[in-house]
């Protein structure tokens, strides 16, 4: 449908950032004022414990202030991509923020200028309260931030660096062709259809087209690519760290052992990804796997129809371990509050994400389909985010308030398991049943095992770039293609083209992203047995983790929950509840 013919309480409520576009251009003029009035105050910092004050609390409005403007028009842009309006007002506020940055070069190297007595006695003082944990954390870029100079030129940098990623957001989403099958034109979103048929020569032929796609650029995309690396290479030299994963592991203070426990501990578990791959082709029928087999599902689709509100009230039903606040919150956010907007259309944005900001409602994007019960699971993930946005609000200052995507995939995928654990215990239908064992153990490979592969990838090339090696097309295929074996084991089959997704991840442009997928669902599965095994007590510390947002450090906050991601136990229980679906899986098919 259009976007004008959807129903008003199926979309969202954006009255909570801004009434009208009208007072958003209004307001985006004040804040281009506010910024220059930001700027008079550089220098000033030291001065005296007002004019510090007055510095925090100038740059917290106007930081709130922008986000509350970005907020609205990234909303707006998501929800209808073929407005012009909106396009126009996307790139007025991107002009702002790029003012923003550029403003704000001088406020790190003058805080890290400052004298430490002096910085102890001004935050000492109750009207900085909410500014301590910002500028503790803050501080610790200590060695990595420049002299002003320095920071204003990487500033002047910033836009520039993104510049790969575009490029290949720009050749993968409007300029690749991959041709058509049963003459429907093959673009991503029908190959996650066409990867998913019957019939093996659909699936074969989507494979086929879709990497020769690929491989026609595979050139332009491999250069693009080692480019994001060199960019990853150059800030994190600039700035003083050793290497590219510790500048990204360095603003979540996650130890380098995390990230490679987590590589070891999965490939411990390797015999029982094979064992799972073993276990579908004998459900397709199969000797061995091709590699465009291994995303058909573990069981047969069920036949289900759930309504939107259908499905709140299951998700009600699911998240109650939690509590009735919980509960209650989150079905007035679904329904009354407005805060999804529920259907697909025209321009709008596929997929689903929730996009929670200080002020305003934790809003959730989602393309809602009845018959798909994938559906449900999609919105009380998002729900999850929005929750764990909704209670960070409420117990802490704007500066600190934001959590880490580490800390952010744990309550999403934590209500993943609640629902599932909810439709297990409530249907003695041995196909639905089978259905949700077998799509959760898709999902764990997809989460927890092929983002681990992702990591490990990523890890590869960037310290191989780091060691001076070339980039070339082939050493991105040969490398990719190793771990396509590696991971995959000896029941999955690969032709000469396999090894060309490496070249179609867009996450790889973001440097060392994809393992907090991996991490975040050890740590759900922890905490989700936990609660429903445990009391209030239990009950408490995960919601308390949820209410501690940006306050902490994630490991330190996820500790306090009950789980310690120091450490591989995480990973490892996540890999014995994954074995233990993999023998349920079996006693139910027989």
């Amino acid at each position: 449908m259009e976007r004008n013919e959807q129903k008003i309480n199926d979309t969202w409520d954006l009255s909570s950032l801004s009434k009208n576009t009208s007072e958003w251009e209004r307001d985006l003029k004040k804040l281009e004022k506010s910024i220059k009035e930001l700027k008079k105050l550089k220098g000033t910092m030291a001065a005296s414990s007002d004019s510090f004050h007055n510095l925090l609390d100038t740059m917290q409005s106007v930081l709130m202030e922008a986000e509350r403007l970005g907020s609205y028009c990234f909303l707006q842009y998501n929800a209808d991509s073929t407005d012009a309006a909106v396009m126009s007002r996307a790139g007025l506020f991107e002009a702002v923020e790029a003012e923003l940055s550029k403003a704000l070069a001088f406020f790190d190297p003058e805080l890290m200028a400052m004298d430490e007595e002096v910085l102890r006695t001004y935050l000492a003082e109750k009207r900085n309260k909410e500014f301590k944990v910002f500028i503790k954390k803050a501080l610790r870029y200590k060695k990595h931030v420049l002299d002003e100079k320095g920071e204003y030129l990487l500033s002047l940098y910033s836009p520039l660096s993104g510049a790969f990623s575009d490029a290949f957001q720009d050749l993968d989403n409007a300029d690749l062709e991959f041709g058509s099958i049963a003459g429907e034109i093959l673009t991503h979103s029908t190959y996650a259809k066409f990867i998913r048929n019957a019939d093996e020569t659909i699936r074969k032929e989507a494979y086929e087209k879709l990497y020769t796609g690929y491989e026609k650029h595979q050139h332009v995309i491999a250069r693009l690519y080692a480019g994001s690396v060199k960019n990853d290479i150059f800030l994190s030299r600039a700035r003083g760290y050793k290497s590219c994963l510790e500048k990204a592991l360095f603003p979540d203070r996650v130890p380098e052992k995390v990230y490679r426990n987590l590589i070891s501990t999965i490939h411990e578990a390797f015999p029982l990804l094979y064992r799972f791959y073993s276990i579908k082709a004998k459900h397709l029928k199969k000797d061995k796997l091709n590699h465009y087999d291994v995303y058909m599902g573990l069981a047969d689709d069920v036949k289900v129809s759930y309504s939107y509100d259908e499905a709140v009230e299951i998700i009600k039903n699911a998240v109650m371990p939690l509590g009735k606040e919980y509960s209650d919150i989150l079905v007035k956010g679904l329904t009354s509050e407005r805060w999804v907007d529920r259907y697909e259309n025209k321009g709008k944005r596929s997929g689903a994400f929730s996009a929670g900001g200080y002020i305003g409602k934790p809003y959730i994007l989602t393309n809602f389909e009845s018959e798909v019960l994938d559906s449900v699971f999609t919105l009380i993930h998002e729900g999850g985010h929005s929750m764990h946005s909704w209670y960070s609000v409420r117990n802490n200052p704007f500066m600190s308030y934001s959590y880490t995507i580490f800390e952010a995939e744990v309550a999403s995928t934590f209500n993943e398991q609640l629902l599932t654990a909810y439709l297990m215990e409530n249907t003695s239908d041995q196909e639905i049943r089978k259905y949700l064992i077998g799509k959760n153990l898709d999902d764990m490979v997809a989460t927890l095992f092929r983002q681990t592969m992702f990591a490990e990838y990523e890890l590869i090339m960037h310290e191989d770039a780091e060691k001076g090696l070339p980039l070339t097309v082939d050493h991105l295929r040969k490398s990719y293609r190793k771990l396509l074996e590696q991971y995959f084991g000896p029941d999955v089959l690969f032709t000469e083209q396999s090894d060309l997704e490496g070249l179609r991840i867009p996450h790889f442009y973001r440097a060392f992203y994809t393992y907090k997928y991996a991490t975040g669902l050890s740590a759900s599965i922890a905490l989700c047995n936990k609660v429903l095994n445990g009391g209030e007590k239990e009950r408490e510390d995960y919601l308390s983790f949820l209410k501690s947002g940006g306050s902490s450090y994630p490991m330190d906050a996820l500790k306090k929950a009950g789980v310690d991601m120091s450490t591989p136990e995480p990973t490892r229980m996540a890999v014995s509840r994954f074995k233990e679906l993999l023998d349920m899986y079996e006693e139910i098919s027989g």
